[in-house]
């Protein structure tokens, strides 16, 4: 293994985190409808966090689905 795949490798890993946090913050803020939790009542806030699991869920079902088709082609 050379250098250039080292650091390849390093950034690769570092941008898979990025997005993921990326994404996980843009699922949050979707469900909270752009409301901050100052902002949001009780009620609001159980919704959005149900929204939220909801939403973390959808993706790590869409991930296994992703991973079972490249197994199969």
């Amino acid at each position: 293994m050379n250098v250039n795949q080292i650091i390849n490798m390093i950034i690769r890993q570092l941008t898979r985190r990025l997005v993921n946090k990326g994404v996980d913050a843009g699922i949050d803020l979707a469900s909270r409808r752009g409301k901050s939790k100052d902002e949001m009542t009780d009620e609001e806030r159980a919704q959005a966090r149900s929204q939220a699991r909801q939403g973390k869920d959808m993706t790590k079902r869409a991930k296994q689905a992703r991973r079972l088709t490249r197994k199969f082609f």
